[in-house]
Order: C-alpha cells, then structure tokens, then sequence
C-alpha cells in the first residue's frame, strides 16, 4: 500500500455516506479581483480531509436537538450586561430575518431588509408564525457559532477552516471565478441559488427559488460537493482578519492547514463598544445579486460576529486525520 492509499484507508474509517473525500494540495486561495478583504491571491496548502456533501439541513438538526436537547442562541434572551449599548427593547431571544422591501432602498443601510424577529430561530425561520415541517431538506438556519460547533462535536466532528472550505469549494478548479468555472451561469442555466433581480425588493425566481432551496437541487462541483456557493453563508473555524497574508516568500514555506488571525485581532474596530469576535463566513446565500453582493464565488469571505445568527446562514462539517486532532 503506498502513502496515499494509507492516508486514504485512515480517512475512510470516519467515512460516512453523506461526506466526501478532498485530496488536499496547495492551491491559490483568495482573490485580487474583487472584495479588498479577499486580497492577496496567495498559496497555501491543506492536507485531506472528509467534508460533508451538503450544508446540515433541518432533518439533521432534528436529530441533533431531539438527541441532545440543544437549545439555539436564538432561543434564549441575550444577558443585558453583554450588550451594554443594546437598546432594552431589543433584548429578547430572536434571530435576524431577511425582510424585503417593496421598493428602491439606499443598498448602504442594511436595516432596510434585515429585522430583528422576536421569536425567530431555526424552527421558525421566518417568525413565529413560519415552520419547517415542509423544509426537511432545505439548510437549517439561524444558527450561531456555537450551535455550530456544538452539532459537530456531537457528529464526532469539526467545522472546516477557510481554507478547507475553500479548497473544498474550488472543486479541483483552481483559479476559477465560480465553483464550476468562469462563467456564472454556462449556457443560461444558473448552478447555484442567488438572487436575480434588483436587490432587496425584485426577486424574479428565474432561478426557481425566492428563499433556500432543498441541498441538491443543483449540481455539485468537481469533488462531488453540493452548495457550496449559494444558498447559505456558512460558519467556518477561522477566526475573522480584514485581508489574507502575503505570498511565502519561498515554496518551500508555503502555510501548511492555515488556521487564520487571533480572536482578538477579529473584533469589529468601527464597535468599540462591542467586544463580540467575529469568524469568517463562507459561500454567498440566496440573497447574493450581481447588482449588491457578489460573494457567490469561492474566495468571497465575510465576517460574522460569534453571537449573530440570520435567516440565511447555517455550516456543514468536516472529519480530519490524525494530523488535526
């Protein structure tokens, strides 16, 4: 048996049929071409791991509370002392909801789509009001980091770093603009669940969907990896940095398993009064348009406060070898 096959028969004891194997290798993460935080384009290399297939849906967080009694933070009232400069109507248990308006908005201020749902969490991701019943299949949302984390410890598993997701993401095509290659939508068919229209108040759907979409209604990539890019952001372990580091300067010390900034360098700088960290998330969402967000591309990178969770952000999982635990 040679190395590789070893490597691969030690990987496969964690093999599940809802996971696939990533090979590994040294790959040009980021991008100088769009975002500032994506910048520098530089090289860095992972080891192999297992990734899951598609982001964790309701059906599978089910089983995750049924089993361990989870309770999300979205479900429980925030502590008045850690958001000392919270206004107190706005401390109660809830999660942000994507909210359209139903005309032209100044696309600078967000809380022109995004409101505050008391009562809004993954069992009801649109509200009170809403239920899953019908969205076993669709990406569990309204997850905050630590639900996260807390499914993949009990999974027997971890979240990706930023660069597994993105290597993972690539799908083999290193350099391509998108996880299929350089053309958004080959041959007019879209290959991901993004938003088309004007942004935030004119979805046409031309992709078959307003909100989240069932995991494999689109192709996967290269690897054999679903969703990826659209649908829902999607938490890694990478504590958030506002750019990547520079190119090694030599081949030879080319960063092995990245691991991203410190949690105190992540802090949001224009909320001082805010010492929340922020990790890095991943892959766009169904809210992504040309015309206002265009992080539907594997090096897109945004960050998220540990303690934020919304109607279009949830997180898949990985397994590692010996190497990583």
């Amino acid at each position: 048996m040679n190395i590789a096959e070893r490597l691969v028969a030690d990987v496969d004891k964690t093999r599940t049929p809802d996971s696939v194997f990533i090979p590994g290798g040294t790959f040009r993460m980021g991008s100088d071409r769009h975002y500032p935080e994506e910048a520098p384009c530089h090289s860095v290399s992972v080891d192999g791991f297992w990734i899951d297939r598609t982001p964790v849906t309701n059906r599978q967080f089910k089983e995750f509370v049924r089993a361990t009694g989870h309770v999300t933070f979205a479900e429980v009232a925030p502590d008045p002392a850690n958001y000392p400069d919270a206004l107190p109507h706005l401390i109660f248990a809830g999660s942000l909801v994507f909210t359209p308006p139903d005309y032209p908005v100044d696309l600078r201020d967000y809380s022109k789509w995004w409101t505050l749902l008391k009562g809004a969490n993954w069992r009801h991701p649109y509200g009170p009001g809403s239920k899953i019943k019908s969205l076993d299949d669709h990406p569990v949302v309204h997850i905050a980091y630590d639900d996260a984390l807390a499914y993949a410890r009990w999974a027997g598993k971890d979240l990706p770093t930023e660069a597994e997701w993105e290597f993972a993401a690539r799908g083999g095509l290193d350099g391509a603009e998108f996880a299929w290659g350089d053309e958004f939508a080959p041959g007019g068919v879209h290959r991901a669940n993004t938003w088309q229209g004007r942004f935030p108040f004119e979805n046409t759907g031309d992709d078959g969907f307003e909100r989240t979409s069932p995991v494999t209604s689109y192709p996967p990539n290269g690897y054999g990896v679903c969703d990826m890019i659209g649908n829902v952001w999607e938490w890694t372990s990478d504590w958030y940095m506002p750019k990547h580091q520079a190119d090694a300067a030599k081949a030879c010390c080319i960063p092995q398993n990245p691991r991203g900034g410190s949690e105190h360098d992540s802090y949001d700088p224009l909320q001082p009064l805010s010492r929340i960290p922020r990790k890095v998330i991943k892959g766009g969402s169904h809210l992504c348009a040309p015309s206002y967000c265009r992080r539907y591309r594997p090096a897109a990178r945004h960050a998220e406060p540990v303690d934020t969770s919304t109607s279009h952000l949830g997180f898949r999982c990985v397994t590692r070898s010996e190497r990583e635990t």
